[in-house]
């Protein structure tokens, strides 16, 4: 090695001790890793095996149907009307206020409160807790417990909470979790904790008012369920009213139209009920009402195909043998053109409402 060589190799030495120290630390900080690569592939490979077992463990079926089942129950992720601004609702409906209630860690619940139209000029320009007072101005109160898919802004949604408030009712139009914006994953049990706690939360504000659950299509097993629930408890709910109710989630699920066509294809009904009792799917409306002292009415239009007519008669018979107060129990079929949605166009509809209610509420 020459002169020039030596100069060369001189320049490539690493500088002083801080250099120096930089790399030794970087080396001790690879050897770390590499003595601890063994135990993070051991690790990882555990959980590896563990979801293979878990999944090969179930058949295929077990995977699909239980997923399917709570699409087509709930129908949530269809939270149409779209490109709606849920926490704005005087875009959709006047004197009414969007608020957010915590049901549970990890569950906000998404309502909107909608005064009667003749608080109108008092509620203009009021903010969330005006609003929360007037619960109790003496005007009746409606929890309402929608059906499944969309959201509180659904137009036919909309449609019946104007006629109630026209009518003289407080509307809380409720976002079960998982709809809308609420937080959540939506389950029977989920579903009926948070008309629980609505409920609850209304009649901890009301004072003397009155509160009535209002359930429609699916919400009417989430009102009989939280209604039992509340029954048990010794605070029966004040009223509840079931618009298009079935018997039970199962016979209704077996009839549901989209359904209709593959109960010819065999094995399909018991795999369907099996994902359904695995997933503890049920709303007994049918059983629920048999132990409710709360005053029930039944509305259900001639020409419901979705829910069909047959199954709000056969619930209403079960109550009504049920009741010990037969006065209790009414029901009111509206004659066809109403369907499964827009019994609020029917002119009679708060007539005969308000007509039930002042009864019983006397």
């Amino acid at each position: 090695m020459d002169a020039q060589d030596c100069q060369a190799a001189a320049t490539l030495e690493p500088p002083g001790p801080p250099a120096h120290g930089c790399v030794a630390a970087w080396w001790d900080m690879v050897d770390r890793n590499l003595r601890s690569f063994p135990h993070s592939c051991s690790t990882l490979g555990r959980k590896i095996a563990a979801l293979y077992d878990s999944f090969t463990s179930k058949s295929l079926k077990e995977h699909v149907f239980p997923p399917l089942i709570d699409m087509l129950i709930y129908f949530n992720f269809f939270k149409a009307p779209f490109l709606v601004d849920l926490k704005k609702p005087e875009l959709k409906i006047p004197h009414t206020v969007n608020f957010y209630l915590r049901v549970e860690p990890g569950v906000m619940l998404g309502i909107w409160h909608t005064v009667p139209s003749c608080r109108e000029e008092d509620a203009k320009g009021k903010d969330r807790c005006w609003y929360e007072a007037a619960l109790r101005d003496g005007n009746p109160i409606v929890v309402y417990l929608h059906g499944s898919a969309q959201h509180r802004a659904a137009s036919h949604r909309l449609k019946l909470v104007k006629v109630l408030s026209d009518g003289g009712f407080h509307v809380l139009s409720v976002d079960y979790r998982g709809f809308g914006d609420s937080m959540g994953k939506p389950t029977e049990e989920g579903l009926t904790t948070d008309a629980i706690r609505v409920y609850e939360w209304t009649k901890a504000r009301s004072g003397i008012t009155p509160v009535c659950l209002w359930g429609h299509s699916l919400g009417t097993g989430v009102a009989t369920n939280a209604a039992k629930v509340l029954e048990e408890k010794g605070c029966p709910v004040d009223a509840i009213v079931l618009e298009a109710p079935f018997t039970n989630m199962w016979v209704a699920s077996i009839n549901y139209p989209l359904l209709k066509i593959y109960r010819n294809v065999p094995g399909f009904l018991r795999t369907f009920m099996d994902a359904m009792r695995k997933d503890k799917i049920v709303f007994p409306n049918d059983e629920n009402v048999k132990f409710l002292s709360s005053p029930l009415l039944i509305l259900h239009g001639e020409d419901d195909r979705t829910v069909p007519l047959e199954y709000g008669k056969k619930l209403y018979e079960i109550a009504h043998n049920a009741y010990r107060n037969k006065e209790r129990v009414k029901m009111v079929i509206f004659p066809p053109g109403f369907q499964h949605n827009l019994l609020c166009k029917s002119p009679t509809l708060l007539i005969t409402v308000r007509d039930f209610l002042s009864k019983q509420w006397s």
